[in-house]
């Protein structure tokens, strides 16, 4: 089933204390479009300047993604530039240039309205309210934010919230948003929203998945013995995430089982250990369902333990 995603594409300069790679591609919906396209068609939704290279055009269009609702205006294409600390953990931004991306505004095309999930990246939470109101018949929607708008767009950022099926936050941000020093205690208050599910990504720690039923779900991550760079990994895990739901079908209510979403945070947690392991989209590209499946395997195997419990043990 289509998956409909509205986010940014930017042009990446990174650097890590290892390498440095000048204007690859980058953006949110750059890195989701790329990841979800392995499961499913992806309709996206953003903006680039008349600058953007051709080659990444010529790459979507070799893959299911659809680029109907991409425009394409005079001018710059937004650029951001970072720089990561030694432990990969923490950047610093460097440089943002809007550039056309200022002035963007989704317009959906008729096609897209079909889609059954969405996933609304971390672009202002003014325009993420927009697609919901443009796309009232998606199935499942998913929001991702940042400490930006926590912290500039609290009220309406809270709107969307009451509006979506999932959040995606980190853990920093489930703090910032709630004030809360427990995760718990704040996801706890983030459910009181109407929020289905909050999902707490963890990093190189994996992720979290609560639900308002009571769902409590722990999904460890696939470790690494190099991480190149982690710009994107958490769109790729939501490109994970959404795009293994896109391959099952939900229960007669439309909802999904429980045991398939657990499979799905499984999923982005390994997309995005994927992204790790190269600049931009560059493991993403080459990527394969066998690669996903093997990684899938080796981590049932790490992560499985007996759930029998000997009382009398000491």
């Amino acid at each position: 089933m289509p998956i409909l995603v509205v986010g940014s594409v930017a042009l990446d300069t990174v650097e890590t204390p290892f390498n440095r790679v000048e204007e690859v591609l980058g953006g949110a919906a750059s890195f989701f479009a790329t990841a979800a396209s392995l499961y499913s068609p992806v309709n996206l939704v953003a903006v680039v300047g008349s600058d953007f290279p051709q080659e990444f055009l010529d790459f979507w269009r070799s893959r299911p993604i659809n680029l109907d609702g991409l425009q394409i205006r005079e001018g710059r294409t937004f650029r951001w530039t970072g720089r990561y600390h030694l432990d990969m953990n923490a950047r610093d931004t460097l440089d943002t240039q809007l550039g056309v991306y200022a002035g963007f505004h989704p317009v959906l095309p008729a096609s897209y309205l079909e889609s059954d999930l969405l996933f609304l990246a971390n672009i202002q939470p003014e325009l993420q309210m927009e697609v919901l109101q443009a796309a009232p018949r998606v199935r499942l929607t998913v929001l991702d934010t940042m400490e930006l708008w926590i912290m500039t767009e609290y009220d309406r950022l809270t709107e969307v919230m009451k509006r979506v099926d999932v959040l995606l936050m980190s853990e920093e941000e489930v703090r910032q948003y709630t004030e809360q020093a427990s995760i718990l205690k704040g996801v706890r208050e983030l459910l009181t929203l109407g929020l289905r599910y909050v999902i707490v990504k963890q990093g190189s720690y994996g992720a979290l998945l609560f639900g308002a039923d009571g769902t409590y779900f722990s999904a460890p991550t696939y470790p690494l013995e190099e991480v190149v760079d982690p710009t994107g990994a958490g769109d790729a895990f939501a490109g994970g995430f959404l795009g293994y739901l896109s391959t099952v079908a939900p229960r007669a209510d439309g909802r999904y089982a429980l045991d398939d979403l657990k499979r799905a945070v499984v999923h982005g947690n390994l997309i995005g250990s994927f992204a790790c392991e190269d600049f931009s989209i560059a493991r993403l590209r080459s990527l394969t369902m066998d690669d996903i499946m093997s990684r899938y395997r080796s981590l049932v195997e790490y992560s499985h333990f007996d759930p029998a419990w000997n009382s009398q043990a000491k």
